[in-house]
């Protein structure tokens, strides 16, 4: 549990952060994993604090070259500004 500014955050204490299923309502980023998923939840659970998902996303590409579908991640924010914080420091975190 990571306590930030002396507060512990109640969704962490509780084991609400995290959900199993990605509602409709949350912000979603599609990117392809080059590291591990753990590295990715450790830096959401330090840096972020609202709820995520993050989980597997079969994509479908129509009109290109790469037809078919394709398995991605996904990883979903209830705040929509932590979804645009996750996606500038991205390519800093998925690295081999």
């Amino acid at each position: 549990m990571t306590v930030k500014n002396n507060q512990p955050n109640p969704l962490n204490i509780f084991d609400l952060r995290e959900v199993k299923q990605c509602p409709p309502h949350f912000y979603a980023v599609d990117f392809d994993l080059s590291t591990n998923e753990k590295k990715i939840t450790d830096w959401i659970y330090e840096n972020l604090t609202g709820r995520f998902f993050l989980g597997d996303y079969y994509g479908r590409e129509i009109g290109s070259s790469r037809s078919g579908s394709f398995l991605r991640k996904r990883a979903a924010f209830e705040i929509h500004s932590e979804a645009s914080y996750f996606a500038m420091f991205l390519p800093d975190l998925n690295k081999f």
